[in-house]
C-alpha cells in the first residue's frame, strides 16, 4: 500500500478515471538522461525512518499538466491534493520544478513514485524509487540464565532493521578475545566456569549506532578449597585458621575437630563466614586447642573438605640481645666506678715524685 488513498470529494469522483488515463502509462519507462523531450526526475531517494523525503521533478514551459503518483494512487495533480495523508505536502509547482514532500517517512512509504506530465497531448512518465532505512532494533533476546557446569546452552538475539542488521555475540571477559559468534544464535557445548559472565549481543546496519544488549550467564559448580594452611601459635596467644573455597552458588562452611562439629558460641572460639572464606578464631589458645581441624565447604552441587593443623610454637624467654659491648642500665654506675680504680696508684706516684 502507498502513502495514502484518494480524497474522494463528490465533485472529484467524476474525474478520477480521466486523471488516471491522463497520467498513467502502464508500459512507460524511466526517462533517460539524454532524453531532452521529457522533464527529468531525480535519482532514487534514500531516507531514514522518521525523516522527510523530497521528490522533485524538473519540468519546462512545454508542460501543460503535471502530477505525482505512488503506484496507481494520485498524490497531487497540479496544485490539487488527491491524497488523504496529511504527511504529503506540495513544495513547489513552477515552470521549472514540481516537488512534493513526504514527512515522517515510514517503511510502508517505500516503493516507486511517478512524475507524470502532459506535453503536446502526449503523457509521459519518469519514476523514482523511495528507499526507507530503519535503525537496528533488538526485538527478542534470551533471558539471564543459570546452568550447571558441563551442560549446553543456546542464546538467541533477533534484530530488525533496513538494511537487515548484522548480529554478533561477544563474551565480556578479560580473557575473551574477539567475537564468539557472528550469528543470531550462540551455542556453547559443555560450558565451563571460565565461560560464565555477561554475553553482549550487538546489532548494526550503519543506519545508526549499534544496538547492544546483554545476557548474564551464571555457571554453577561444586566447591573446591583453594587455600587451607596450618598455623603455629604460642599458648595464650590469638590464633586463626583460614579456609578459602570457590563455588557457585557460594559455599557454606563447617568446622570439625575429631569428627565433632564446632558451633558458634563455644567459649574462646569464633567462626566467621564470608561468601568464599571461613575463619576459625581462637582468642586465647590453650593446650587442648592444638590438633587437626577439618574445614567442610558445600553447596547444592556437592562438598569438599581439607585438614588444617593448629600447632604450638615455643617461646625462647631470653632477654633481647644487644650485641658486643652493650652495658645494661642496672649496673651502669658500678661498672664505671670499677673502671676508675686502676688510676689511683698512678696518681699517688705522681704526687710523691713532685
Amino acid at each position: 500500500m502507498g502513502v495514502c488513498g484518494y480524497l474522494l470529494l463528490p465533485w472529484k469522483c467524476l474525474v478520477v478515471v480521466s486523471l488516471r488515463l491522463l497520467f498513467l502509462v502502464p508500459t512507460g519507462v524511466p526517462v533517460r538522461s539524454g532524453d531532452a523531450t521529457f522533464p527529468k526526475a531525480m535519482d532514487n531517494v534514500t531516507v531514514r525512518q522518521g525523516e522527510s523525503a523530497t521528490l522533485r521533478c524538473t519540468i519546462d514551459n512545454r508542460v501543460t499538466r503535471v502530477a505525482w503518483l505512488n503506484r496507481s494512487t494520485i498524490l497531487y495533480a497540479g496544485n490539487d491534493k488527491w491524497c488523504l495523508d496529511p504527511r504529503v505536502v506540495l513544495l513547489s509547482n513552477t515552470q521549472t520544478q514540481y516537488s512534493i514532500e513526504i514527512q515522517n517517512v515510514d517503511v510502508y512509504d517505500e516503493g516507486p513514485y511517478t512524475c507524470s506530465v502532459q506535453t503536446d497531448n502526449h503523457p509521459k512518465t519518469s519514476r523514482v524509487h523511495l528507499i526507507v532505512q530503519v535503525s537496528p532494533k533488538i526485538v527478542e533476546i534470551s533471558s539471564d540464565i543459570s546452568i550447571n557446569e558441563g551442560n549446553n546452552i543456546s542464546l538467541t538475539c533477533i534484530a530488525t532493521g533496513r538494511p537487515e542488521p548484522t548480529v554478533t555475540w561477544r563474551h565480556i571477559s578479560p580473557k575473551a578475545v574477539g567475537f564468539v559468534s557472528e550469528d543470531e544464535y550462540l551455542e556453547i557445548q559443555g560450558i565451563t566456569r571460565e565461560q560464565s559472565g555477561d554475553y553482549e549481543c550487538s546489532a548494526s546496519n550503519d543506519v545508526a549506532a549499534p544496538v547492544v544488549r546483554r545476557v548474564k550467564v551464571t555457571v554453577n559448580y561444586p566447591p573446591y578449597i583453594s587455600e587451607a594452611k596450618g598455623t603455629g601459635v604460642p599458648v595464650g596467644q590469638k590464633g586463626t585458621l583460614q579456609c578459602e573455597a570457590s563455588a557457585v552458588p557460594s559455599a557454606e562452611f563447617q568446622w570439625y575437630k575429631d569428627d565433632k562439629r564446632l558451633v558458634e558460641g563455644k567459649k574462646g572460639v569464633k567462626v566467621e563466614n564470608r561468601p568464599f572464606l571461613s575463619k576459625l578464631i581462637f582468642f586465647n589458645v590453650s593446650e587442648h586447642d592444638y590438633g587437626n581441624y577439618t574445614c567442610v565447604a558445600s553447596n547444592k552441587l556437592g562438598h569438599t573438605n581439607a585438614s588444617i593443623t593448629l600447632f604450638e610454637v615455643k617461646t625462647t624467654g631470653l632477654p633481647p640481645w644487644k650485641g658486643p659491648g652493650a652495658v645494661s642500665e642496672v649496673n651502669n654506675g658500678t661498672s664505671r666506678r670499677a673502671g676508675c680504680l686502676w688510676l689511683l696508684p698512678l696518681l699517688v706516684f705522681l704526687l710523691l715524685k713532685f
